[in-house]
């Protein structure tokens, strides 16, 4: 026998060899100050069978034995065998029995240090003290804690009585991550499969350890499987006043395969309301990814057989589809549908955002690019809709073709700069459409293809003619483009003297209007010529001490031309004549009426100028924040004073009358950081009793109303004030005050209000002019609030709310409180007034494996009908 005493020394490390391969030898790194106490040739000792070699080493010291049979390691010892790793602060190892025993260290505090740690695969655990078997692979572990899926099993006593499976007594199971949990589920008995499930006998809850006998659970199971699997979905359990008890969000999830899931789900009410829902989710790497949800309500109110009962049936369906970028980078498929009946998110949302959403829409999408060619391809199905008037507008399908812009004269070899006839470009859109637009959901299903449904052929071809700049400041820009709608019927219009035909605002009722089916080609054509510039303006102070070093103004003029023919002549054929009454009075009436890209072009010639000036002013002024720099080292930042100021209008040069459209002036700029958007239209037009007259404002007015009259104008600003001092900022607060016993007494629960908070308010003013003298203005203004305040590190109250100001009222508000209670939360939720007013209460567990482990307390909006 040999006894090897080894001192203090770092990074030891020893294997021990199994037998049959022959190795008989201790494998150390060199050691100084090692003393060998005796010596006797170490072949003379049989060494154990094991079957993997043994690594172990520590910081402190190893000692072995005397019959080298035993080892013993201090100070972060660490045991590998196969994939089982243990480290410790000491740990015993036997080589005859193929035992490990390993415990931590408590300090100067009496805390526990260097506990034991033992990996096997992936499962981990840590605990006080470890005694295992290497052969057998079972154990004895105290005070072990080990994770489980989302939750974490203390026990202070467990058997290990195979690779993955544990039985204890008196154990924890909790989903808080705490050294000592703040509540959990006591198991007089438990068996542990590792990431599998747990398997309970009699339990009962423990909160801030306190008891709770009642209820009382005879037995439990918790899965723990870190892969989905098959299984029944709890349902959530409540009460309204208006629906009653329910279930809700029960049923089956079936975990069909790799590739896509199945859950089946229900809700039931005590007073006969019931919903039905699929969900299903599909991936396929590299490929694509999605998910489909179909819901299906049924809401009653009231009692069978009176006035106030009520059954209403709603269902929703949701899809969505992408493509892997990686799948095929020439075409793409994706999908977005959202679509319900108009009362579904009105009666069964269960958030504020969903009630208030009033619109929705919906996309499938198939796009192929054709490779080395200008030419893309798409196709689209599209729907929206308004839940207000219960409208919808679909459009089954559209498909657009194009041509990316091409430059037919330009050489491929060219030598040289581009030429002026090189620049001559042309690009082509297609666009075909079939769409139902603005009918109600009732009328989906019965509508006609022939008299409801819109559809056509569109094709745009613009020509990018050669730009050119004159006197090397001004540039030029010609186009010309030709466009052409096909449709596949038009209106013919016949006077019938008796007739009192139901037909739209736009037609005499004595008109009978025929559809006649068959090609029809719509086609127009303009030109026109543009010319912009830039010009400069710059101001420097005259004081040389002045912090302001310059200010520029920089204004962007535009003037265009553009003509287009007067599509009405009879040669066009766009527009009929009709007599609309006895007296013979003469109407032309668009055969292309309600045309799904328009109707026939406009009458009448068109030669219109337009001006537009776009106006900027910034200054350089000096960076005062920086005083450490001299003046020849002094940085200049900028300041912009005004974002942008437009004008535009433009006049027709061809019309008989109102030639000058109105004025349209807009402004954005920044003050103190906030941002302020304005604009106002100037109608250059006086008003009578009928309305608009053909006569200039600054020639029949006087003051301030000559400059036009305001027919619309808006006002719009965002204020939002932050907190500077962050979290970090306000624990070190807490921290310094500790150190400095400022204050007396405990600082555990010290709260500094100088902590993160944020408030925004938004006003808007909106002012629309009479369309007649005499008429009323009408003037809107709006004040919306919203804010958060930690009031500490756990606490969060938020608020939202809008203020009507003409109305004199509250829109849409809601106050939320929420408290972090570490592995629990308390959720407080109040809609004060309103249709949708209500509250909530609620304290629950934050892990959704006990989504169930809550106490509630609401009044439900749905009991307000």
């Amino acid at each position: 026998m040999s006894l090897f005493v080894f001192g203090q020394e770092t990074d030891k490390n020893v294997r021990i060899i199994n037998s049959n391969q022959q190795d008989t030898t201790f494998s150390e790194t060199p050691v100084q100050d090692t003393l060998a106490v005796d010596t006797v040739e170490i072949d003379s000792i049989v060494p154990p069978v094991i079957e993997a070699p043994i690594d172990y080493n520590a910081e402190d010291s190893i000692i072995v034995s005397f019959d080298g049979q035993k080892v013993f390691m201090y100070n972060n010892a660490h045991v590998t065998y196969q994939q089982i790793e243990l480290t410790a602060y000491y740990i015993e190892l036997d080589l005859e029995t193929k035992e490990v025993y390993a415990e931590g260290l408590l300090d100067s505090t009496e805390t526990l240090i260097q506990k034991p740690v033992f990996k096997d695969g992936d499962e981990e655990f840590e605990s006080k003290t470890l005694r295992y078997n290497f052969e057998t692979k079972k154990g004895i572990i105290t005070e072990v804690v080990t994770e489980q899926g989302e939750g974490y099993f203390h026990s202070e006593r467990t058997k290990k009585i195979s690779d993955d499976a544990f039985l204890a007594t008196d154990g924890k199971y909790t989903t808080c991550d705490a050294e000592h949990p703040h509540f959990y589920l006591h198991l007089s008995k438990a068996k542990v499969i590792s990431n599998n499930k747990i398997i309970t006998g009699p339990a009962y809850m423990v909160l801030e350890d306190f008891p709770i006998y009642f209820p009382f659970l005879p037995f439990g199971y918790f899965p723990s499987t870190p892969t989905y699997s098959s299984g029944i979905i709890v349902p959530a359990y409540g009460e309204e006043a208006n629906r009653g008890f329910y279930l809700r969000d029960g049923g089956y999830y079936w975990a069909a395969g790799q590739y896509f899931d199945l859950a089946l789900r229900g809700d039931i009410y005590s007073k006969g309301s019931w919903a039905g829902k699929l969900n299903t989710n599909y991936r396929k790497r590299y490929k694509f990814n999605g998910n489909f949800d179909f819901k299906y309500n049924v809401n009653t109110t009231g009692e069978k057989g009176t006035d106030t009962y009520g059954k209403s049936n709603q269902f929703a369906i949701s899809w969505r589809h992408s493509q892997d970028a990686k799948a095929n980078p020439n075409q793409t498929f994706s999908a977005s549908v959202n679509f319900s009946t108009s009362g579904y998110d009105k009666q069964n949302s269960l958030t504020a955002d969903t009630y208030l959403r009033t619109q929705k829409q919906s996309s499938v999408s198939y796009t192929k690019k054709f490779e080395n060619t200008p030419f893309n391809m798409s196709v689209n199905l599209r729907h929206s809709q308004n839940s207000t008037d219960s409208t919808i507008s679909l459009t089954l399908p559209e498909m657009t073709f194009s041509m990316a812009k091409v430059y037919p004269f330009r050489k491929k070899n060219r030598a040289g700069p581009v030429r002026w006839y090189e620049k001559f470009g042309v690009n082509y859109s297609g666009n075909l459409r079939n769409a139902l637009q603005n009918a109600k959901e009732w009328e989906v299903m019965s509508s006609s293809f022939t008299k409801d449904w819109k559809n056509g052929i569109k094709h745009n071809l613009p020509i990018s003619l050669p730009s050119f700049n004159l006197f090397n400041y001004v540039n030029f820009s010609p186009s010309f483009s030709y466009n052409e709608k096909w449709y596949f019927k038009k209106m013919n219009y016949t006077y019938v003297p008796d007739g009192d035909f139901d037909n739209p605002s736009v037609f005499a009722n004595t008109v009978r209007i025929d559809t006649l089916t068959g090609l029809n080609r719509v086609y127009d054509y303009s030109y026109s010529v543009s010319a912009s510039t830039n010009i400069y303006g710059m101001f420097s102070p005259l004081n040389p001490d002045s912090k302001v070093q310059a200010i520029r103004h920089k204004m962007t003029p535009s003037v265009s031309f553009s003509y287009t023919p007067d599509f009405g002549q009879e040669k066009f054929g766009y527009y009929q004549p009709v007599q609309v009454d006895s007296a013979g009075t003469i109407r032309y009436y668009d055969v292309n009426y309600g045309g799904i890209y328009g109707g026939s072009p406009s009458q009448g010639a068109s030669g219109a100028v337009s001006f537009s000036l776009n106006n900027s002013l910034e200054m350089k002024v000096l960076d005062v924040k920086d005083t450490t720099k001299s003046d020849e080292e002094q940085k200049f930042r900028k300041v912009k004073l005004i974002d942008n100021l437009s004008f535009s209008t433009s006049y027709n040069l061809v019309a008989d009358s109102f030639n000058l459209s109105p004025i349209a002036i807009r402004a954005r700029t920044t003050i103190a950081g906030v941002s302020v958007n304005a604009g106002t239209t100037l109608d250059p037009y006086i008003l009578d009793e009928d309305g608009r007259v053909n006569k200039y404002a600054w020639s029949e007015k006087k003051g301030f109303s000559k400059f036009g009259r305001f027919t619309q104008a808006n006002l719009s600003f965002g204020l939002q004030f932050k907190s500077k001092k962050g979290v970090e900022q306000a624990q070190a607060n807490k921290e310094a005050i500790e150190e400095e016993n400022i204050l007396p007494g405990d600082y555990s629960n010290y709260a500094d209000f100088n902590v993160p908070w944020d408030f925004n308010i938004d006003y808007s003013i909106n002012y629309r002019g009479p369309s007649y003298l005499g008429g009323d203005n009408i003037v809107t203004q709006t004040l919306g609030f919203r804010g958060n305040l930690n009031l500490t590190e756990k606490w969060r109250m938020s608020m939202t709310t809008n203020f009507d100001i003409m109305a004199r009222e509250f829109s849409f508000t809601t106050f939320n409180i929420t408290r972090d209670l570490h592995c629990w939360q308390m959720v407080f939720n109040f809609i004060p007034f309103g249709q949708r007013r209500s509250y909530s209460f609620t304290i629950n567990a934050r892990s959704s494996l006990l989504k169930d482990l809550k106490l509630t307390k609401n009044r439900s909006y749905f009991d307000n009908y």
